[in-house]
């Protein structure tokens, strides 16, 4: 097992990481920038090392900086969270080529699964279903006619090296095409400093189903089952659960021998994400996400293992020490992501935190680095906590979320905390009849009484 764990991220993935490592007994190294001096992952680690000014480029996108700090500080391993450097193939090789561990997947899967079109390519030889669409990138607007006419309208023009929605844009008719193929590219050069593009069927009405899995170095690989995280907005995930209310059983055990196989023929290691589109019965998956998810503590409730630690213990070179038949799925469990927004327009707002009361009680788990008097900065991403209720049932989940919501006292910063009671009380998503484009309607439904 490693010595010292130096934790690449801040926030609350800071701290879900450092608790993981006090439980193992593994001494902790918290990066900070300035603007996070007073953060609490700071105050609660064995070590801090300050790596830069508040902008990321500077500090936690600082490679350099960071290997001065495990360096100085004798760790001799680097766990990225997730965002940052998390899916930076040239930092984990880095990191390794240093002599230390990075605690994640290979730097040659990283970059594989980066590249949208590299990824589903090799997912189709996997025998992965995917979304009808373009074999590679498109070579010019005449190419993405063709596979457009072949697929069938409307279609979605995505960016190869793309993420967080940008560089996507939907051609709803042929006369479309022609500038959702010119704005993809566009946005994605300016983005991603790469303009290739792909195309893919549309899908109305699909949801947005992931499946978390784990694999070790000795050729074992597991899943723990899928989450819904359909609720979006501009796809941006708002809300989450696990499971999905669309699948039942038979359905997770076949997506998941389909994930898991693809994954062991690959030589996968640590954890991993494979996200598809659901519709009709159909998955089709889109990419795979080579970290550690935001919304992971929604399985860790239902499957009750502890994700971070599988992730230091593989890293570590230790088996997974059970099978897929050892993985037992129990009750419901729903996340929902507390952003420093303003409920209706979604600005940032940060801001002194001038109250902060966190909800208890059965089944109700906050992860968050608040605290009163702390100073949300400006910097960074706005979400400052993740609050996930599980319970025996769907249904008693939601009364229990709503629940644990209204005793959630942030004061000093406005939050999405109003927007989640009203989708909480909406019969369409108490059915569990929701698509990924539910969330828009809805918003602007609201926006505009």
């Amino acid at each position: 097992m490693f010595s010292k764990i130096l934790i690449a991220n801040r926030g609350e993935i800071a701290l879900r990481i450092l608790r993981a490592c006090r439980e193992l007994g593994i001494p902790t190294v918290a990066v900070h920038s300035t603007a996070d001096s007073d953060a609490m992952h700071v105050r609660l680690a064995d070590e801090a090392v300050c790596i830069g000014p508040p902008a990321s480029r500077d500090s936690y996108l600082n490679v350099a900086a960071i290997l001065s700090a495990a360096t100085i500080t004798g760790a001799d391993a680097i766990h990225p969270g997730y965002g940052f450097l998390s899916e930076n193939a040239d930092f984990a090789e880095t990191v390794e080529a240093h002599g230390l561990t990075f605690i994640g997947p290979t730097a040659d899967h990283i970059r594989m699964m980066g590249d949208k079109i590299t990824a589903k390519t090799t997912m189709r030889a996997l025998g992965v279903p995917l979304v009808p669409g373009s074999d590679g990138a498109l070579e010019n607007l005449e190419q993405a006619r063709e596979v457009a006419d072949r697929v069938g309208y409307p279609v979605l023009i995505k960016a190869a090296a793309g993420g967080g929605g940008r560089g996507m844009k939907v051609a709803t008719t042929a006369d479309d095409l022609e500038e959702a193929w010119s704005v993809a590219r566009t946005e994605a050069r300016a983005a991603f400093g790469n303009d290739e593009v792909y195309l893919e069927k549309y899908l109305d009405r699909p949801r947005h189903i992931e499946l978390q899995i784990m694999a070790d170095t000795h050729g074992n690989v597991v899943h723990f089952g899928e989450r819904d995280c359909s609720l979006q907005r501009r796809h941006q995930k708002l809300l989450e659960e696990a499971g999905s209310p669309a699948l039942d059983a038979k359905q997770r055990d076949e997506i998941g021998e389909i994930a898991t196989s693809a994954l062991k023929k690959l030589g996968y290691r640590n954890a991993g994400t494979l996200e598809f589109l659901y519709q009709d019965g159909q998955f089709c998956f889109i990419e795979m996400n080579t970290r550690l998810q935001v919304e992971h503590p929604v399985t860790e409730m239902v499957c009750d293992v502890d994700l971070v630690r599988e992730q230091i213990r593989i890293a570590a070179g230790e088996p997974l020490g059970y099978d897929q038949k050892d993985i037992h799925f129990s009750g419901h469990a729903i996340e929902c992501r507390i952003n420093a927004e303003d409920p209706q327009t979604f600005m940032p707002t940060p801001g002194t935190i001038s109250v902060f009361h966190p909800p208890g009680g059965l089944g109700v788990c906050v992860d968050s680095a608040l605290y009163a008097g702390y100073r949300v900065p400006p910097y960074y991403d706005s979400m400052i906590a993740k609050l996930i209720v599980r319970a025996p049932t769907r249904l008693e989940a939601i009364q229990r979320m709503r629940r644990a919501l209204d005793e959630f006292v942030i004061e000093g910063v406005k939050t999405v905390i109003p927007l989640h009671l009203k989708i909480l009380d909406d019969p369409q998503f108490r059915s569990g009849d929701y698509t990924i484009h539910w969330l828009e309607k809805f918003v602007a439904a609201q926006n505009a009484e």
